[in-house]
């Protein structure tokens, strides 16, 4: 199976750039910061679900194998999405489907909040699920348009610290609603709040422009240029000639048509595959997912479970950040290494704690453990390294691979967890922990063994050393590590 082409990545203009300004002004600022909400509700779609577990469970009498694919509904939703948003992006323009997506969000959580069966709850959730799907693609898309060169990473960046944000927000909505004793309503409130800020969105991109870019791909270059203008961009003229320029070029190469799956790209395809299959074989979105049965099967009570998931919702958002400022100084490569280590081994104990009944005073530390080791790591890499590693005639259709992946892992992981979860003393508690551990010792040796450093490598000089092949590729990366290692503990580094 190919998944559908998203729409071409943005490359580098060609020509001279502008000279940059000394900080993006509060236009750029604003059209960023609306454009990202879109991943604030995608974290918060996301999450949310783990707040009303137990109610539901209850209330539709469900088995463990249902529980998980009420939860995984809105993941199937979200690989839809994610497979067939760009044709639209293209054809009616990135802010219009963003304020689609907007409605998508609205639409899920009024249904899922006014929910009058199990198959009503399930159809709002896929409609959630489109959203999110359709944020991934169009959200970074628009971001990446708006954005001049200079600074487009840092507002791009945008978008991932809005996704963790909105998972904070929803433990902390779960745990403040959950304070309000609504009774048997409690699940529909946690799930129906978020129609507010999924309105919100929708009304703030009333405000903002078109992308420039997508204006000119539409014949439309003198308005592209007044918004090129708004947001500080110097020498307007030719940053629209650079984008008629590169825009032809990327045509020419969709013309050759490309296919993904050939024995040139054999490497990048395994790549994109496996890192998009270890971010969730960690086992995060399962954790996320049911974070709230986690606690309660480990003895904490309702509250106190809601309490917990907004300090690991914190943490999330801290070493998100931290991951982000890090990743271009220490490399992909170590963070993949040492994060694989980290959730390893905190999965380790969790597992240890299920298994025996005890001890479950450290499950909190170790579950805020568990979380910063992947946010620093696996959340901070997976989208960056995928799309470095394929060449440009094919690098869409392998960011929509890797996406493809990672949405279907976690629709897997997370419906069929429920159904090996037991509580802690029962026989198996600790399965599906051991399980998630072992796996990132399999990561740990996959990425050492065959994944190569990205960090500040050319796109040209990448495809040459993926053609290379692993091995030297592997010899190679050792020895630039340890001299990178030796410069860097040397006093006079």
């Amino acid at each position: 199976m190919q998944p559908a082409s998203h729409p071409t990545s943005i490359l580098p203009l060609p020509g001279a750039a502008p000279a940059a300004p000394a900080s993006p002004n509060r236009f750029l600022l604003t059209c960023a910061l609306v454009a990202a909400l879109g991943g604030l509700l995608f974290g918060f779609d996301t999450v949310v679900i783990s707040g009303a577990q137990a109610q539901l469970k209850e209330k539709f009498a469900l088995s463990g194998f249902m529980q998980g694919f009420m939860t995984a509904s809105a993941l199937i939703g979200t690989v839809i999405g994610s497979l067939i948003a760009g044709k639209p992006g293209d054809l009616y323009g990135r802010r219009r489907c963003l304020a689609w997506s907007g409605i998508l969000f609205f639409v899920s959580a009024v249904g899922c909040g006014l929910a009058w069966d199990f198959r009503s709850l399930i159809a709002f959730r896929i409609v959630g699920g489109l959203g999110i799907g359709a944020s991934t693609v169009i959200c970074p898309l628009y971001l990446a348009e708006i954005s001049p060169a200079q600074w487009r990473g840092r507002l791009g960046a945008f978008f991932q610290f809005n996704i963790v944000l909105g998972i904070l927000l929803a433990f902390l909505s779960n745990y403040l609603i959950g304070l309000l004793d609504t009774g048997a309503i409690e699940w529909r409130v946690k799930l129906g709040v978020e129609a507010f800020p999924a309105l919100a969105f929708w009304l703030l991109l009333r405000g903002i422009p078109e992308s420039p870019r997508w204006l000119v791909m539409r014949g439309r270059p003198d308005e592209a240029r007044e918004i090129l203008q708004q947001t500080g961009a110097a020498d307007t003229d030719a940053q629209v000639a650079a984008i008629q320029a590169s825009l032809h070029e990327e045509t020419s190469a969709q013309q050759l048509r490309e296919p993904l799956f050939r024995r040139l790209h054999a490497l990048p395809v395994f790549l994109a595959v496996s890192v998009a299959m270890f971010n969730q074989l960690d086992g995060i979105n399962a954790l996320l997912y049911y974070l709230n049965p986690i606690f309660a099967m480990a003895g904490f009570d309702k509250v106190s479970g809601d309490l917990q998931s907004v300090v690991i919702g914190v943490m999330n958002l801290v070493f998100t950040m931290l991951g982000m400022a890090i990743i271009d100084r220490v490399g992909r490569k170590p963070l993949l290494v040492a994060g694989a280590i980290g959730t390893g081994l905190c999965l380790i104990g969790v597992a240890w704690i299920f298994q025996i009944n005890r001890f479950q005073g450290a499950l909190v530390y170790l579950l805020v453990g568990y979380i910063a080791c992947h946010a620093f790591s696996q959340g901070a890499v997976i989208w960056v390294y995928i799309s470095e590693i394929f060449p440009n005639t094919v690098r869409a259709k392998g960011q929509a691979l890797g996406s493809f992946t990672h949405w279907i892992m976690a629709a897997a992981i997370s419906w069929v967890f429920p159904i090996f979860a037991k509580n802690a003393g029962e026989p198996g508690a600790g399965l599906p922990f051991w399980f998630f551990a072992a796996m990132m010792a399999l990561q740990v040796v996959v990425v050492l063994r065959y994944f190569p450093e990205t960090k500040g490598v050319p796109l040209e000089e990448m495809q040459a050393r993926l053609r290379r092949g692993p091995r030297q590729d592997f010899q190679t990366g050792c020895r630039e590590t340890h001299e990178k290692t030796r410069q860097t503990l040397s006093p006079e580094s």
